[in-house]
């Protein structure tokens, strides 16, 4: 069966996840029913008709370095270009720059589609919308209105430089520097890894965000400046000019993303124009960076969805053995039935999890209320780690479902795992993402966290009797967590971290499956499958974040390696 979008689960959770809110802001006032749902429905014929055919040739014909140059992947032209077409690309960029000034939420809706359609090509304009909103935050006038609307439109692409050999995580390592120029410009010079989409052969200019150091700067991240650094030299009005002293040096050889060139970059003195102000490059970054995270999140939603479709596709036909349902497929079998529930109601809670953020995210921007904007923050890790994970795990079991046939590649089962497998690293590791959740995101003393909390209590009281202990029980758990942590110093939090964010995410995705059943009756099935086989992890989860680091070191480096 060829990919389907999952639009019954998007006309479920907007009503659901309080949509209607940002559509009644002046802001989003455009966003109209009819008009969400035409965009589901085309973006859903595009991703389908268009880009999904396009999954295994980026695959089976990766992108290449020739003559300096990145030729893409068969294909990948005409799936861009019919996404910059149709205007998906500005979809949430302002209206004044040539975009449709549309919520995140509905560009979250559309981003899952295209990913699951084809990841390696999406994450071009994926980059590009970020980008897109660090000049509208950042850059001066004259940068927004030379870029944004070339970018806006897809005749050139942006990219974020942040990593070198030396400086991953630890960006305040970076070696990258930034001379001023007499014009006012800087010349940039250093070398950049992991650079994704760092060039392509169907945009006219390639346009990175680079962040370097000045002469005068400060050590570690408060030294650092971000910088414009185009592949070609832009004229006042918007012609290309001279090409810029820039490269790509080589192209990663991955275990997924073929079609999606990462590459080395050397800067040689290029001429670059500083984005924000000196020094605070690394709050400019943020702004792409956090788009980019909720982003990758619903990337790896987008996978999950794609596995399950073909997982289910394979167990209807898939005949082995008598059934105890007296199915005729495998997906009779009780175990293959519980992988195949597990995947679907992992990707629910997921997707409902991204789209929650989302909400947020523009209703702080539609009314600037900090509570709002908070809650965006504190969901915006946990969307990412929890949609990520997700990605990676339904991506196995859908190997697993497959049986012997998703070991072999010619099911393009094992190319969902691959190519989903960075996502839980790049734009910060979920371990990254654990850090910030019990750090910065609980420096209000838990506030939005016990929102959080109250609200799924909240669900509990109203639920069906069987979901309601389950949920009460693990909220109440959840929130002694909770305190816990508040109490313990930056070490224990480090250590329980990760186990913390996923507990977080167990229970809120059980809160949405229970939201869901309730509106819809249909989904109380599912509901039950999420609440008494799935939910009861997050008991181990708590236990484990309840230790902290208790035990981490006992264990010196000798004798690890013993």
């Amino acid at each position: 069966m060829p990919y389907q979008a999952p639009l019954s689960d998007y006309r479920l959770l907007l009503p659901l996840l309080g949509f209607d809110k940002v559509t009644a802001t002046s802001r989003f006032a455009d966003a109209t029913p009819d008009t969400v749902e035409a965009m589901l429905l085309e973006a859903a014929r595009l991703s389908s008709t268009v880009l999904a055919p396009l999954n295994r040739a980026g695959d089976l014909h990766p992108a290449r370095l020739e003559n300096g140059t990145v030729r893409t992947s068969p294909g990948f032209a005409e799936g861009f270009r019919a996404m910059a077409e149709g205007g998906w690309i500005g979809m949430s960029a302002s209206p004044e720059y040539g975009g449709m000034g549309l919520p995140i939420t509905l560009a979250s809706c559309v981003n899952e589609m295209t990913g699951s359609a084809c990841l390696a090509l999406q994450l071009n304009p994926l980059l590009t919308q970020g980008q897109i909103e660090a000049l509208e935050h950042h850059a001066g006038p004259e940068i927004r209105a030379l870029y944004i609307p070339k970018l806006t439109s897809g005749e050139w692409h942006g990219t974020m430089n942040l990593t070198e050999p030396q400086a991953g995580s630890d960006v305040g390592a970076l070696r990258s520097t930034a001379v001023p120029n007499p014009d006012g410009s800087y010349a940039v010079t250093g070398e950049k890894i992991y650079i994704s989409w760092a060039d392509s052969d169907f945009c006219a200019n390639t346009c990175h965000l680079v962040l370097a150091r000045m002469p005068d700067a400060a050590p570690g991240t408060k030294g650092i400046s971000l910088f414009m650094v185009p592949k070609f030299l832009p004229n006042p009005d918007g012609t290309l000019g001279a090409r810029n002293s820039l490269k790509v040096v080589r192209l990663e050889h991955k275990l997924g993303l073929h079609g999606s060139p990462t590459a080395v970059m050397a800067f040689e003195g290029a001429v670059g124009w500083m984005i924000g102000e000196p020094h605070k490059g690394m709050a400019a970054m943020f702004t792409m960076m956090n788009n980019a995270r909720l982003g990758v999140g619903v990337q790896g939603v987008s996978v999950a969805e794609a596995a399950f479709q073909q997982a289910l596709t394979y167990a209807q036909d898939r005949k082995q053995g008598r059934t105890a349902s007296g199915e005729a497929g495998i997906i009779g079998h009780a175990d293959v039935r519980r992988m195949l529930m597990e995947m679907k109601a992992e990707t629910f809670a997921a997707r409902a999890i991204a789209l929650a953020c989302a909400v947020a995210i523009d209703m702080g921007r539609a009314t600037g209320d900090a509570a709002w904007l908070a809650r965006a923050a504190f969901l915006t890790p946990i969307a990412k780690a929890y949609g990520t994970d997700t990605g990676h795990n339904v991506a196995q079991l859908g190997i697993q479902v497959h049986g012997g046939m998703g070991f072999i590649e010619d099911s393009g089962a094992a190319q969902f795992a691959r190519d989903v497998r960075v996502t839980s690293i790049y734009e910060g590791t979920n371990g990254i993402q654990a850090l910030d959740l019990v750090g910065r995101k609980m420096m209000d003393d838990g506030a939005v966290a016990h929102g959080l909390l109250d609200e799924m209590a909240g669900t509990a009281e109203l639920a069906e009797s069987d979901l309601a202990e389950p949920l009460r029980q693990a909220v109440a758990g959840l929130r002694a967590a909770t305190a816990l942590l508040l109490a313990q110093g930056a070490q224990d939090r480090a250590g329980a971290a990760v186990a913390y964010q996923r507990a977080f995410a167990q229970v809120l995705g059980a809160h949405f499956h229970v939201l869901a059943a309730q509106a819809d009756p249909l989904r109380l099935p599912l509901a039950r499958f999420a609440l008494t086989r799935l939910l009861p992890r997050h008991a181990g989860w708590v236990a484990e974040a309840s230790a902290g680091a208790s035990g981490l070191y006992d264990l010196t480096a000798e004798a690890l390696s013993a």
